[in-house]
């Protein structure tokens, strides 16, 4: 009788059910796997894609000529397929960052139990185990984070990669796209960042330290340790020797120390301009993800010079700030400062300084616009508006005078004047209407510039009457483009006009006079210059701005802490940096006249040398309460009526004269204004007879009788 079979024991049976269903666990495990695997790959972007589609918004910055003043943000070197890729570089990086590359499958199974090995014998992680198709996976589609549903996700990500890409097409998604520090995304942007060239050029000790950043780039950077790189791209090169990628002689031969490092840009003056222009695409595009190429209005040579003109001219201890305009708003060139990197403020767009006698411009645009004229008449004399009385800074009063040589010379009694005829409100409606954005007041005092004003709106207001009246909006961006795509192109307004253009060619008449004859000598260039000066209280600000061939420049100097300092005027130091920077800026331009013909002021007004030739301009010699202060800070004694000099007839004493200016007249002839007449070649009888583009004496002309619509090809003006 045969034998039953044994039973078999309670713990085999768990054991085989266990198995059992372990192994269908692991057949759903795997069959969910490849399913996600496949559908992982179906909804993987292509290689072109890839390839076109760099992590994060990178904004490179272009100037005039297209030259690239900036990158902002990642930075993306030329993308180089796999076959332009050296040899060494690929060898590096495979050698250090994942040896088994070509054996495995996406995950590497004998990484991962080596990183777990690691973890278990140091009590933390250490290293991944991460392949290199798992940080392409990283970098491309996830995070940095340390979590295993991440980790997890990167698996299937690598698997699917692998499944739908090649190993060389990995690689050189790899190298064109891992981050290397310093900003730079690939090997290419690496290599121009750190060596200076492109990455098809790279040597073995380059592409040693350039592979070794990978794996901590802010530690490993050679700009920021340089030893560090050098050690690191040691290791890298023993790896390679190790498995066999190159020979013990190639190892040897290697010297990662003899590698030069490209130098570090200079944070320049440039970055002024960029500080302020770039803020605006916030307002200009919506873009946020695409990377953009930013086409701005600044020349480079230009820059240059004003950044020589600021650093050769601004005193010791000061600062200076620097503006240029074009005719239709371009900024040219900006300097905020003598030194970027120290003071990254910009005194050229931030700064809030009183603008001293250069105000004047709106004063007299004030009463251009009611009815004066450069050849109209008022009393340099004393005069008491609600408890203040300006003086002038020459301590005299001259009598009666023209505008012409009251804006030359800079007059304060005169300005005062005609702030209260016009309305002090009115001039400070005009300054608004020229373009001045910070508060003015309506002291009487503010004629002489006690308000607040940035020098890029003060160089805007002379810009706009250089443009005949014509409104000019500065402007830093000409286009940007995403992906070759325009996406934003300024357009200039020329639409508003902001006085008739009889006024503007009145005022640079008045502006040319200064330049020529007046407080803005140094100014001169060799060809028309109209401009003016502007100093206040006890030197603390010097101004000049001005306009010539088409560009205006607005120049300040100053301390940043509003102290004195000894010898600034408008006509100094600033006429001199302006003079330095626009021979330059204007090389290459055509010569213009402008509109109006220069008309020389009354020699007669200063006998005394000091005052004729560039007597300073301190036109805000006020203290708080707007009574007047000496330069040492002590009130002033008033002048008293009476105490001016007496104006010496046309034919009476010659006064000082400068023989650098056109030298001195024969022994028998004086120097009257007809000696002044013959010299500049003056036709007295031409300057009888109206300009064309002078106001009529009367109200006969309808085209200036406001009750009277402006014929059509005549704009009306604010």
């Amino acid at each position: 009788m045969a034998r039953a079979p044994a039973p078999r024991s309670p713990w085999r049976r768990r054991l085989s059910i266990t198995v059992k269903v372990l192994l269908v666990l692991a057949v759903l495990a795997l069959g969910a796997l490849v399913t996600a695997v496949y559908i992982a790959r179906a909804q993987l972007p292509s290689f072109d894609e890839l390839k076109s589609s760099p992590n994060g918004q990178m904004i490179r910055v272009h100037a005039a000529d297209g030259t690239v003043l900036v990158s902002i943000g990642p930075s993306y070197g030329e993308w180089l397929a796999a076959d332009r890729i050296p040899r060494v570089m690929r060898e590096a990086t495979v050698a250090v960052e994942d040896k088994r590359f070509y054996k495995h499958i996406g995950v590497d199974p004998i990484g991962v139990a080596r990183s777990i090995k690691v973890r278990v014998d140091r009590g933390r992680w250490v290293q991944g185990g991460s392949t290199i198709t798992q940080q392409l996976a990283r970098n491309v589609f996830l995070n940095n984070q340390k979590k295993f549903g991440r980790k997890f996700r990167e698996w299937i990500l690598a698997l699917a990669m692998e499944r739908k890409f090649s190993k060389e097409q990995i690689l050189e998604l790899y190298l064109n796209k891992v981050y290397y520090g310093g900003g730079a995304y690939g090997i290419d942007a690496a290599a121009r960042k750190f060596f200076g060239h492109g990455a098809n050029r790279l040597s073995l000790s380059e592409a040693a330290i350039i592979a070794g950043l990978v794996k901590a780039p802010s530690n490993y950077s050679p700009t920021a340790d340089a030893q560090a790189a050098v050690d690191r791209a040691q290791v890298v090169l023993r790896v390679m020797e190790q498995n066999g990628a190159i020979s013990a002689s190639e190892a040897a031969e290697a010297d990662p120390q003899a590698v030069k490092l490209a130098p570090e840009p200079r944070q320049n003056s440039v970055r002024y301009f960029t500080d302020w222009a770039l803020p605006q695409l916030e307002l200009l595009i919506d873009e946020t993800e695409k990377p953009l190429d930013v086409w701005t209005t600044l020349d480079l040579s230009m820059q240059r010079a004003a950044d020589a003109a600021i650093r050769a001219n601004a005193p010791g201890g000061a600062q200076g700030a620097l503006v240029a305009l074009d005719r239709d708003g371009a900024v040219r060139a900006m300097v905020g400062g003598k030194d970027y990197v120290a003071s990254i403020y910009n005194r050229a767009t931030q700064a809030q300084r009183q603008p001293g006698s250069a105000f004047k411009l709106f004063v007299y645009l004030a009463a251009l616009e009611a009815g004066k004229t450069p050849e109209s008449t008022e009393v340099d004399e004393p005069i008491t508006i609600s408890g203040w009385s300006p003086r002038n800074s020459s301590r005299r009063f001259s009598g009666s005078i023209t505008l012409r040589t009251a804006f030359a010379y800079s007059i304060n009694t005169v300005a005062a004047k005609l702030g209260q005829q016009v309305g002090f409100a009115t001039v400070a409606d005009m300054a608004r209407r020229f373009g001045i954005t910070t508060p003015v007041n309506t002291q009487p005092s503010m004629v002489l510039g006690t308000s607040d004003v940035r020098l890029i709106d003060m160089t805007r207001a002379f810009a706009s009457v250089a443009n005949k009246g014509v409104a000019v909006t500065p402007f830093g961006i000409t286009k940007v483009t995403a992906q070759n795509e325009v996406i934003y192109s300024h357009e200039v307004d020329r639409s508003r006009v902001l006085v008739a253009p009889y006024v503007a060619a009145q005022m640079t008449d008045l502006l040319q006079t200064a330049v020529n004859t007046g407080t803005g000598r140094a100014a001169q260039i060799g060809r028309p210059v109209a401009g003016k000066t502007g100093t206040t209280s006890s030197s603390k600000d010097g101004w000049f701005l001005g306009f010539s061939s088409g560009i205006t420049t607005g120049v300040w100097m100053g301390r940043d802490d509003a102290k004195p300092i000894g010898g600034l005027q408008g006509g100094t130091a600033p006429a001199r940096a302006f003079a330095q920077f626009m021979s330059k800026a204007v090389a290459s331009r055509p010569i213009e006249q402008f509109e109006t013909e220069v008309t020389l002021p009354e020699w007669q007004l200063e006998p005394d040398e000091e005052s004729y030739y560039g007597e300073p301009d301190t036109g805000a010699f006020v203290d708080e309460n707007g009574n007047p202060i000496a330069s040492d800070g002590v009130p002033a004694p008033q002048d008293q009526p009476g105490e001016g000099i007496e104006r010496p007839s046309a034919r009476g004493e010659r006064p000082v004269y400068d023989d650098e200016q056109g030298g001195a007249p024969p022994p028998d002839q004086r120097l009257d204004q007809d000696w002044i007449d013959r010299v500049t070649g003056r036709d007295p009888e031409q300057d009888r007879r109206p300009r064309r583009d002078a106001r009529p004496r009367g109200d006969s002309d309808p085209r200036y009788d406001p009750r009277v619509q402006p014929p059509v090809d005549e704009r009306p003006y604010q």
